[in-house]
């Protein structure tokens, strides 16, 4: 082992760790790793941007349009709603919602699948008095599910087949990873509807939580006649810096202002809406001209009327919020909007919204502008659950040219016409010519973070193969495996990935695995193929923890689920999709 291979395994090593610990973006952290290979002369220039010509990581950003002008037709949601039925039966109506989630999930971008059907179920549970939260994890899984089906059913289907194509193999074809995959789906549909469902929790979602525990945490004062604040603005009469309490909306003659920029003035009468510690209430009561009401009892309806309106929103992997305070971020003046409440691990955190530090998946109550949605529906930041008020209007045109264009580009590459890069290039300019997604539109629906990843980590994944370090560890690996087997080798290959998939992410996960498996594979003389379709749903078969998948990640919040619940549902899930995946692949390509 000389010391390109250590200096390479110990960028790596760095990087899980830093991942895990998640000090910084997954996005940043690839770069970071990726730069380091570059400026040390293991890699090349030409090598280390290799990833960001990827035939695999360019097709998932063409699809990324192909889905965003699904999703803007509209007529997803009334198809879940649809899909639901009556509730009374719920078991059923689960059946009734994964079947056709994992369906269209097999074709359409998951994450923005569940931000569109999370408020949509909720809803429907909520009007039937049926828990959410034995619904919306189930959500998240069947879309996984369903990823698995085919070849752009999920991005790490096509980096894996972008690596095939480029080591000069045929790839997946449009359907392949169903053989695997849909048998392990109807076991897991099966599981979730017997066993899962009574392991699923009957609790209290982000939203309800909110709502019940408002009066703890919202509190308002009255600006007195010949106060001493009128004519001063925010800044000037100390409201912006308060110990325990944040200032969320000023209502001054029926107008309201959310959120309260810091030189708006004072006027008699404005009533002020405050956020925070209910028991440092006595701030507010020592400032002269300020008279604070009592024994109101105060609702977060209250704080909405044409203007402002109430958002959840829940904070992403890849936020640039994360690890800061909502004071450090500068929410309110970044985003135009005020943070009510922060809920996190089935509960409403208890102290001044200022200072609370933000992590992955804590679900953000707003009060903003009722443009807020449109301007953010896109940002990598947070996954925005818009709420459900009237029926949306669909664009019937626009539905139908983006539908006809899925499916024209799903049977080119299906049948062999055209190589799947080359059917989602003319999806999209089909999209553009017809004026059915516009080119601004088009740049909304494109997530640059998750590209970021998949090239970066492309170029990681060749600095293990060039300088040995892939070869290293698959000899060891194979050597430790003997005992066992070929089928020992596949147990563990799929093992490791699953469990890399609940760590980090996904799309690494299965880049760091294909080379090492290439080896194996080579080394005990059997089919790579029976290796690459195990990292495909080992990558995307992620149950067991809330920050392995984004999707699972989205509806921790809002189901009001706690981590423990992902361990108790999600590990038995993991097991049975690793025995079907196992057994089914060494009976096909072994």
């Amino acid at each position: 082992m000389n010391f390109e291979i250590i200096f390479v395994i110990a960028v790596v090593l760095a990087m899980l760790i830093c991942l895990m610990k998640e000090v910084a973006r997954p996005d940043f952290i690839l770069f970071c790793a990726l730069a380091t290979l570059l400026l040390s002369g293991v890699l090349s220039p030409a090598d280390a941007l290799k990833g960001f010509s990827n035939e695999g990581m360019l097709t998932v950003a063409l699809l990324f349009i192909v889905a965003g002008a699904i999703k803007q037709s509209g007529i997803l949601n009334h198809l879940v709603q649809k899909a639901l039925g009556s509730g009374k039966g719920p078991k059923r109506s689960l059946i009734q919602m994964m079947l056709p989630v994992s369906g269209l999930s097999a074709f359409l971008n998951n994450t923005p699948m569940v931000v569109m059907f999370t408020p949509v179920v909720r809803k429907w549970c909520k009007d039937r008095n049926i828990s959410p939260s034995k619904f919306l994890l189930p959500l998240s899984y069947a879309t996984i599910f369903g990823g698995t089906w085919t070849l752009i059913g999920t991005s790490t289907n096509l980096v894996i087949h972008g690596f095939m194509l480029e080591k000069g193999m045929s790839g997946f074809s449009m359907f392949q990873l169903a053989i695997v995959s849909i048998p392990a789906s109807i076991i897991g549909i099966i599981y979730m509807v017997t066993i899962g469902y009574k392991l699923l929790p009957d609790r209290k979602t982000s939203e309800e939580t909110f709502e019940e525990s408002s009066k703890e945490y919202l509190s308002e004062a009255t600006v007195e006649p010949q106060s001493p604040l009128i004519g001063k603005t925010i800044e000037e009469a100390g409201l912006r810096n308060l110990k325990g309490l944040y200032l969320i909306e000023v209502i001054s003659n029926g107008s309201r202002t959310a959120p309260v920029p810091s030189y708006k003035k004072i006027r008699e009468g404005d009533r002020l809406i405050f956020t925070g510690l209910f028991s440092t209430i006595v701030e507010l009561q020592n400032i002269r001209g300020l008279k604070v009401e009592t024994g109101i009892n105060l609702r977060l309806e209250d704080l909405q009327n044409g203007s402002a309106s109430l958002v959840e929103a829940v904070v992403s992997h890849q936020s640039s919020l994360i690890q800061k305070t909502v004071k450090e971020s500068k929410f309110r003046s970044k985003y135009d909007a005020g943070v009510v409440a922060v809920h996190r691990n089935d509960e409403r955190i208890n102290n001044k919204v200022g200072e609370i530090k933000l992590k992955p998946g804590d679900t953000l109550l707003l009060l903003a502008n009722r443009d807020f949605l449109n301007r953010y529906s896109s940002s990598s930041d947070f996954y925005l659950l818009s709420p459900i008020e009237e029926p949306e209007i669909i664009d019937s045109k626009k539905s139908y040219v983006a539908i006809i264009t899925l499916i024209l580009m799903i049977s080119l590459a299906a049948f062999e016409i055209l190589p799947m890069f080359k059917a989602a290039v003319l999806a999209v300019l089909t999209l553009f010519l017809t004026k059915t997604v516009s080119f601004e539109g088009a740049r909304k629906f494109i997530q640059f973070d998750v590209l970021i990843v998949i090239a970066c980590a492309i170029g990681i994944g060749l600095a293990l193969e060039t300088s040995g370090a892939a070869a290293f560890i698959a000899n060891h690996f194979v050597e430790i495996t003997k005992g066992f087997g070929i089928i020992g080798a596949v147990f563990v290959v799929y093992f490791l990935t699953s469990f890399f998939t609940e760590i980090i992410t996904n799309n690494a996960a299965a880049v760091l695995m294909f080379p090492i498996s290439l080896h194996i594979a080579n080394q005990l003389s059997v089919d790579p193929m029976a290796f690459f379709v195990t990292i495909a749903i080992a990558a995307s078969a992620s149950f067991a923890t809330p920050i392995g998948y984004q999707t699972n990640l989205i509806v921790y919040g809002p189901g009001g689920y706690r981590f423990s619940d992902y361990l108790k549902v999600g590990i038995p899930l993991n097991i049975l999709y690793l025995i079907v995946t196992v057994s089914i692949v060494y009976i096909v390509w072994l």
